[in-house]
């Protein structure tokens, strides 16, 4: 048996008046989806434990299976790994994205959907300006960068920014958690030492970015201006183990996301990243490349890792007939196709799985904490009593509600 682990992050939702009541998943034509449904089994699976934040690198890290109490560092050091910068042992490495703020507000947590080749020169800018042998920045994908601290304590609160839209941002600003204000995590500097560092970055990197050609010639042309750096999601190298390791079933896998933080995470749990030619992490993703790339990998591979972070972006926005458009293209340009091929493969079958990684309804904005519904299919699966795959009707699955490493186990048939 082969496995697949179709991802739409932040696919699920609320229920919302303008569709009559649906969640997006419920009012979206996603034929493919329903028919796995139908032929498989579902269930509900906690993907955030106890004490954790509801973001994608907790998410996708515990579907996978692993203990988040034992594994989690943060999201920066899995951008590191994706990135290829080898963290030091006295690295505290954070995720840094490049955002736009107006008004005292977060306007938005991407500024303004900036591409790779728009934020490589950004973030270069800012290293030369602001970086030293302690402090670095270092390209990622888009708006999504890295920001090294050399003996930086990773025992700070700061804000995702995907989190607070519309909020004040001087309220967001970096913190030492409480404790830590003044102590040390071994040689390292103390909490306040590090948060007040961040925030000095955070302000200096405004009045470079506000007077940067990029950001004057977008206000011209009437955009919005990619205006400040926003670090969060910081911590050590982690130590994890690989999947191959834990479970027989997967002698060699891959995964495929245009996110630096999945790509981190197969880094760690030993998959081989594949790169797919105009995969943007938005609803313009090149979801056929995707599919080519996951089915070649198959071929090869016991273990497969899709991941598309489409969803994820309409929610955050807001834009409720963009996420219902990319839970469709998700259904037609990548879930179809990957059945029809691999329902052929009676030599080789292939177990298919498909799920989000947390809800981020439109209607809030961000990601929140709940169960999120799933389904797993493979030729040989006696099928349970649910018809079609949403929020609702999957809660009444076979598979119950699902938590730490439940899923995966199922998923591999231990």
């Amino acid at each position: 048996m082969k496995y697949i682990i179709i991802l739409g992050d932040g696919m699920a939702d609320h229920p919302i008046g303008r569709l009559g009541g649906k969640t997006p998943l419920q009012y979206a034509h996603k034929p493919y989806m329903d028919m796995l449904a139908r032929m498989g089994r579902t269930g509900r699976l906690a993907t955030i434990p106890k004490g954790f934040l509801p973001g994608s690198e907790v998410a996708n890290t515990a579907i996978l299976g692993y203990d988040l109490d034992k594994v989690y560092e943060g999201r920066g050091p899995l951008e590191a790994a994706s990135i290829g910068y080898d963290m030091r042992p006295d690295d505290l490495a954070l995720r840094c994205n490049i955002v736009t703020l107006a008004g005292g507000k977060m306007i938005n947590h991407h500024g303004g959907h900036l591409t790779t080749d728009e934020g490589d020169a950004l973030i270069k800018y800012l290293d030369s300006k602001l970086g030293t042998p302690d402090v670095k920045f270092i390209t990622g994908t888009q708006y999504r960068h890295l920001l090294v601290i050399r003996n930086g304590n990773k025992h700070i609160d700061c804000a995702p920014p995907h989190d607070h839209p519309d909020e004040p941002w001087r309220n967001l600003m970096a913190k030492p958690e409480k404790g830590w204000e003044g102590k040390r995590d071994g040689n390292r500097m103390t909490g306040q030492e590090t948060a007040d560092l961040l925030n000095k970055l955070i302000l200096k990197s405004q009045d470079l970015l506000n007077n940067h050609p990029f950001n004057v010639e977008r206000l011209n042309n009437g955009g919005v201006a990619a205006n400040s750096i926003w670090p969060w999601g910081g911590g050590y190298r982690p130590d994890m183990k690989k999947l191959a390791d834990i479970h027989p079933q997967i002698n060699k896998g891959s995964v495929i996301s245009a996110v630096d933080l999945i790509r981190g995470i197969g880094h760690y749990a030993g998959l081989e990243v594949i790169k797919v030619k105009g995969a943007t992490g938005l609803a313009d993703t090149n979801y056929e490349g995707k599919t080519r790339a996951a089915l070649e990998a198959l071929r090869t591979d016991d273990f497969v890792f899709l991941h598309v972070e489409a969803s994820d972006e309409a929610g955050h926005d807001g834009n409720l007939e963009l996420k219902i458009k990319t839970i469709e293209n998700l259904d037609e340009r990548i879930v179809g196709p990957i059945y029809n091929e691999t329902r052929k493969w009676v030599d080789a079958p292939v177990r298919i799985a498909v799920l989000p990684d947390h809800p981020t309804p439109v209607e809030v904005r961000t990601h929140v904490d709940e169960p999120v519904p799933f389904v797993i299919w493979d030729p040989y699966t006696v099928p349970d009593d649910v018809d079609t795959y949403d929020e609702c009707s999957c809660a009444g699955g076979a598979y119950g509600l699902l938590e730490h490493d439940e899923f995966i186990r199922v998923l591999l048939n231990h």
